[in-house]
């Protein structure tokens, strides 16, 4: 067997986050407010990779512990967070049904390509309104990565206290309880 150079380091294949969310969720808004929280994660370490994604898939699993992934192909490589989480969206909006409420929900990004690889411009797609989504989710980088990830989080996070809490940056696991405050 070859052995491996000294610093050497195996290309990264995907971007991941899940939870297991400190309730149920029980309705499109409950997964829609994770998808954010789990995506600008996902996205913030694109980014730092220098890399964008041309596959989004999402991972479930319901209070009786069934699972299943879906995954997404997409067009032109993305890395903002907004676009992430509205692809991983759209895969939970076509693919269940609320039969069950959602006990873990996961968002991975794969099929990566470097961020400074070429891209083909759309004519349906306004390019300027991506490079200012980019810009802005970097600043919100900067300032999470100065102040600590909670300095900063979309006023949608903050409509739920108890899923609103969770930070993805943070890969602690903690009982129910830490979260009802006992």
């Amino acid at each position: 067997m070859p052995v491996a150079k000294l610093g050497w380091q195996a290309a990264v294949k995907s971007v991941g986050n899940s939870a297991t969310t400190p309730r149920d969720l029980v309705c499109n808004e409950d997964a829609w407010l994770m998808l954010l929280i789990l995506s600008e994660s996902v996205a913030a370490r694109l980014r730092e990779l220098a890399l964008r994604c041309t596959v989004v898939e999402i991972s479930l699993r319901d209070t009786e512990l069934n699972s299943f992934t879906r995954q997404q192909k997409i067009d032109d490589p993305i890395s903002t967070s907004l676009e992430l989480a509205r692809t991983a969206f759209g895969l939970v909006r076509r693919n269940y049904h609320w039969s069950r409420p959602l006990r873990s929900i996961g968002v991975r990004a794969s099929g990566l390509v470097a961020a400074s690889a070429p891209m083909q411009l759309s004519l349906l797609w306004d390019e300027t309104r991506r490079e200012k989504r980019e810009r802005l989710d970097r600043a919100v980088d900067g300032v999470r990565e100065r102040y600590g990830y909670g300095s900063l989080q979309r006023a949608r996070v903050r409509t739920d206290p108890a899923l609103g809490s969770i930070d993805p940056t943070s890969h602690t696991i903690h009982p129910v309880g830490y979260f009802n405050g006992g």
